[in-house]
């Protein structure tokens, strides 16, 4: 194997993530033949498209503790969880040590998303690397940004800021999953929502 395949970025799931690796390996190979040309401004044509939000599908908000997060799908009403990394002695043997949770996110593919992010005590970060998302979120602030899932399957991340003795314990898991199999995902969640006030006002 060449020492050159360790320089790369992970594999893209989203159209902004194909353009950033794009940039970085033009810019990688520029930096080794030492010549800059007009391919450069290409990196100023992306950070407009980090910031730009354009009509999204599905807004879920994220709100970063010490150390876990919680999740509002904010277009339901009454979809709401933590998610927790899952201790060690508690993995299953198909699990990622430090990168498994809980509850993970759910979202459909090919759709326009709007993540919100704030956070509860510490300045914490979101950090997505296949998606090409990373937004900080600041306590009293809300920030946010959009992403385009183009395939489906299981992504990982974690908070990318320095939030105290347990930072590294901040996983995030993301499966995309086709629209159909997303639209009963959430009539089952609220359901068992539903249910669950059911049982909550009757005892």
């Amino acid at each position: 194997m060449s020492t050159w395949a360790n320089l790369g970025l992970q594999d893209s799931a989203s159209p902004l993530m194909e353009q950033l690796i794009f940039f970085h390996d033009h810019a990688f190979m520029l930096f080794f033949n030492s010549y800059v040309n007009r391919f450069l401004l290409h990196g100023q044509r992306l950070l407009y498209l980090l910031d730009e939000i354009n009509e999204p599908s599905i807004t879920l908000k994220s709100i970063g503790h010490q150390w876990y997060w919680s999740y509002e799908y904010s277009d339901f009403n009454s979809i709401e969880f933590d998610s927790y990394m899952i201790p060690t002695n508690e993995l299953s043997t198909d699990g990622f040590r430090l990168l498994d949770v809980d509850n993970r996110i759910v979202l459909p593919m090919n759709s326009q998303i709007r993540i919100l992010v704030t956070a509860a005590d510490v300045i914490h970060s979101w950090t997505v690397p296949a998606l090409g998302v990373k937004v900080d979120g600041t306590p009293g602030r809300l920030n946010q940004t959009n992403f385009f899932i183009n395939r489906p399957g299981l992504f990982y991340g974690q908070c990318s800021e320095i939030c105290g003795a347990n930072h590294s314990f901040m996983p995030i898991v993301i499966e995309s999953v086709p629209v159909n199999y997303f639209i009963k995902w959430i009539s089952n969640s609220v359901n068992s929502s539903l249910d669950d006030w059911k049982q909550v006002l009757v005892s």
